[in-house]
């Protein structure tokens, strides 16, 4: 495996950055899909990758698509904004086996075949030990993932959120397991932002960088095309 580093000004820039980079040969590799989402298809994937944004509150949030290219855009700001109500609250559809709010706002654990709900709120949680200046601590980490996800057909792509509050600043640091650049990387990225907004205001700290890490980030065939044509190749 080999490491690629992407350093980016803001979010569009950032997305843009891995569109280009992922069509190089330099620690990127294309496999068929054995197990998970389009299998069978072809996945473009990064070896693993480490991208970090400087000013990620920069608007726009989302990249910017040139009419001219007569492709549809990868998201939609009305898209981020029904995603922000997925993270940051336990609203959950009948079919779904969870979602990303749920795990940080209302954790459940399943033992012996039963649901049982935690009595903690990680969201309000890493506020509470800032807003009380434990600045210097490696235990402001709100987990996503759990140990049961390895059993489930479609397990989170996002496994923690971990957070760094360094010179009144606050700063992600994120994982994903695995992670579609074309439209899951600019739309998950815009509203963890906003989440991440929101707790500088409850905090009462500026706003900090995004650093994101993944063994995951890809491309699925269908997209190749239009990526390509965002890149003008």
């Amino acid at each position: 495996m080999t490491p690629v580093y992407i350093e980016a000004r803001d979010l569009p820039d950032a997305w843009f950055q891995c569109i280009y980079k992922i069509f190089e040969d330099h620690g990127v590799h294309e496999y068929v899909i054995d197990r998970g989402s389009f299998e069978g298809n072809k996945r473009r994937e990064f070896d693993v990758v480490m991208v970090h944004i400087r000013h990620p509150h920069t608007r726009p949030l989302i990249p910017d698509i040139p009419a001219e290219l007569g492709i549809p855009s990868p998201t939609s700001m009305e898209y981020v904004e029904e995603y922000l109500q997925y993270l940051m609250t336990d609203k959950k559809a009948e079919n779904e086996l969870y979602t990303y709010g749920e795990r940080l706002i209302n954790p459940k654990i399943w033992l012996e075949g039963k649901e049982y709900a935690l009595e903690v709120n990680p969201l309000a949680e890493v506020i509470k030990i800032y807003k009380n200046k434990k600045y210097g601590t490696n235990q402001a980490i709100m987990e996503v993932g759990m140990p049961q996800d390895i059993m489930i057909d479609d397990p989170p792509c996002l496994r923690l959120i971990d957070t760094r509050l360094m010179d009144n600043r606050l700063h992600f640091v994120l994982y994903f397991r695995s992670w579609d650049l074309w439209a899951g990387f600019p739309s998950n990225l815009a509203a963890i932002q906003l989440m991440k907004e929101y707790m500088c205001h409850e905090i009462g700290v500026e706003d900090g960088t995004i650093t994101a890490i993944s063994k995951g980030l890809h491309l699925y065939e269908y997209s190749f095309g239009l990526a390509l044509k965002r890149l003008r190749r």
